[in-house]
């Protein structure tokens, strides 16, 4: 059976969280999301100096701790990593492990979004602290504003969410992340995939570049 190795990138709001999962079912590989990862590490200690502290986490330890994840045997047989590498150093040292390892990436999936775009989708994002549900007040509105469809808890607008911190998420995917696309292009193995489309049609077109 043959292995799929993949990396799915793009700008905040391009929808990989929904798309890691539907490859993830579809493709029997194992989704790895980097964010989902550090959230369950916060008892590290590694770890926790920042997260308690808002820095950002050096790239060595989100290196070591992928790195980590991938050798475990469930991953042999399959994986899609989802937030990471988020820079070229990443990248690099991705590739670097990988050839240790005897393994290589199939596929590189950019979900592509103009700022606008994750403008529109993140300022009416609405999420439920409890159960993890997620909204938009446009283009996925709860059935009873202000509270989740799921568990009846009250919605809220994370921080992260906000229109100045919005603008400051692109400025750092413009500067660290999106040069990814030039990297992997010139390695032959990255696919752009239209973001603005339904999430039916962008795993339409995800489906068509591994067919290929």
């Amino acid at each position: 059976m043959k292995q799929f190795n993949f990396i799915l990138f793009g700008p905040p709001g391009a929808g990989k969280g929904t798309q890691a999962k539907t490859i993830g079912s579809k493709f029997n590989v194992v989704h790895l999301s980097t964010g989902d990862m550090i959230r369950d590490a916060k008892d590290d200690p590694a770890f926790a100096v920042y997260l308690t502290s808002g820095q950002l986490v050096p790239d060595n330890v989100i290196d070591d701790m992928v790195f980590k994840r991938l050798a475990k045997d469930d991953c042999k047989s399959g994986f899609l990593l989802d937030g990471f590498p988020r820079t070229i150093f990443q990248a690099k040292q991705l590739d670097d492990f990988l050839r240790k390892q005897n393994r290589q990436i199939t596929k590189v999936f950019f979900i592509n979004i103009g700022h606008e775009e994750v403008i529109r989708r993140l300022g009416g994002r609405r999420v439920c602290p409890s159960c993890g549900g997620s909204f938009n007040i446009d283009l996925k509105p709860p059935k009873k504003a202000g509270i989740c469809d799921f568990c009846g808890g009250e919605l809220i607008h994370r921080k992260d969410d906000t229109p100045e911190t919005i603008k400051e998420r692109l400025e750092v995917y413009d500067r660290q992340t999106s040069p990814l696309a030039e990297y992997y292009e010139k390695k032959g193995c990255m696919v752009k995939i239209n973001g603005e489309v339904s999430p039916e049609k962008v795993f339409e077109q995800i489906e068509a570049a591994i067919a290929n």
